[in-house]
């Protein structure tokens, strides 16, 4: 299943959030509730992925490195809605 997440994700990230959401309980497990994930899949996509990945890859805790590649998610989201503005 991750590896298919990961092939899913790189075609669309809102996919494999439809996908971990039908096919597993991570989004569940690593958000207290519905509305942060709802959120996450219309404005930060990226950033939603890595974050449940990340804290469900370790010990059920974002810590160190873990939060680099929420960062570096963060900035690739930020970066899709600039490159966007820019090609307008």
């Amino acid at each position: 299943m991750p590896c298919l997440v990961v092939l899913l994700a790189l075609i669309s990230p809102r996919l494999a959030l439809v996908a971990v959401w039908i096919f597993s309980n991570i989004l569940s497990r690593a958000y207290d509730s519905w509305i942060v994930p709802l959120i996450g899949f219309f404005v930060l996509p990226w950033t939603t992925l890595a974050y449940a990945g990340m804290w469900s890859a370790g010990t059920n805790v974002v810590r160190g490195f873990e939060w680099f590649i929420v960062g570096l998610a963060f900035v690739v989201d930020v970066m899709s809605y600039v490159g966007s503005r820019v090609e307008r």
